[in-house]
């Protein structure tokens, strides 16, 4: 059986509770991630322990990716909860993507309560040479134009 009592922790918990129950934000109903560029590729990971993948519903319209998971715990009947400290409910996150981003080709994955967006830079905004001539070759062409 489990047995904690820490009289310091409770009234923390609980000044939390009211400062955030005061306090509504849509921070408090986010979740944390990392985001990051590597390569020709923008990867996002999004903390999501205890969710199940099928709750995940990931939307993008025009540049806006919107993350929506739902995570829910229900005692049984005859439980006795003595903590229950995950938060728990429905949770949204939305990203602005840029213009040179290729949201058409994201890809998602979930593993280990984490869930991973892998979006791949699009074409027009990956570095490219460009040729440069000298002042002659221009002037040959225009004059082979006009031939």
């Amino acid at each position: 059986m489990l047995m904690r009592w820490d009289p310091f922790r409770d009234f923390d918990r609980l000044n939390e509770q009211l400062w955030n129950a005061a306090n509504r934000t849509p921070a408090a109903r986010t979740f944390p991630m990392d985001a990051y560029r590597r390569g020709d590729r923008f990867f996002v990971h999004f903390h999501l322990p205890g969710v199940d993948p099928d709750s995940i519903e990931l939307t993008v319209e025009k540049n806006v990716l919107a993350v929506k998971v739902d995570r829910q715990w229900q005692p049984q009947e005859g439980d006795e909860v003595l903590a229950a400290e995950r938060p728990r409910g429905t949770f949204t996150r939305q990203l602005f993507l840029g213009e040179t981003l290729d949201a058409d080709r994201l890809q998602a994955s979930y593993d280990k309560g984490v869930l991973t967006l892998s979006i791949p830079v699009a074409e027009a905004a990956k570095p490219r040479k460009v040729t440069v001539t000298a002042g002659d070759s221009k002037a040959a062409a225009i004059e082979a134009e006009a031939s």
